[in-house]
């Protein structure tokens, strides 16, 4: 399949179907240019990007990590006792090789959040600072303001 067809088969033709290329379904759409319910014209046209996702799902990404790293840091205290108190069983070493897949797991995930929450936050500064510059950009023609009769 060449890039082209794939290209159709997920956004359809410029001018195919809201419900897809061949009316098998949705098709991908910027949410400025997807048909408005009441009157079926295009969007608005005014696509713009927001810090407040990122910095909020860098904000979540955070709190996951601490949290993520507490319940782990609770593990090892939580199983004291255990290898002694169960000598014998052979379900000891079972439970052992439990508790260090979970310390890894958690420990992983902790790690994944950490970069999450730098690369998000990231994010954020980038897309404010691409509003900025665009907004800044636009100021020179007619004074800011889109020209509503073009």
């Amino acid at each position: 399949m060449s890039y082209s067809e794939r290209w159709q088969e997920l956004f359809g033709p410029a001018d195919g179907p809201v419900d897809g290329p061949a009316g098998g379904g949705p098709v991908m759409r910027l949410a400025s240019t997807a048909p408005e319910p009441t009157t079926g014209a295009g969007g608005a046209g005014d696509l713009q990007h927001s810090k407040g996702p990122w910095t909020s799902a860098s904000a979540t990404a955070g709190e996951l990590r601490t949290s993520t790293e507490t319940s782990r840091a609770a593990l090892g205290p939580g199983h004291e006792g255990v290898e002694a108190g169960a000598a014998g069983l052979s379900s000891t070493a079972a439970l052992k090789s439990v508790l260090t897949s979970w310390e890894e797991r958690l420990q992983a995930v902790r790690d994944e959040c950490e970069q999450l929450t730098g690369t998000l936050l990231k994010v954020a500064k980038e897309m404010g600072e691409t509003d900025a510059a665009i907004e800044t950009s636009f100021k020179g023609v007619g004074g800011g303001k889109a020209d509503a009769k073009r």
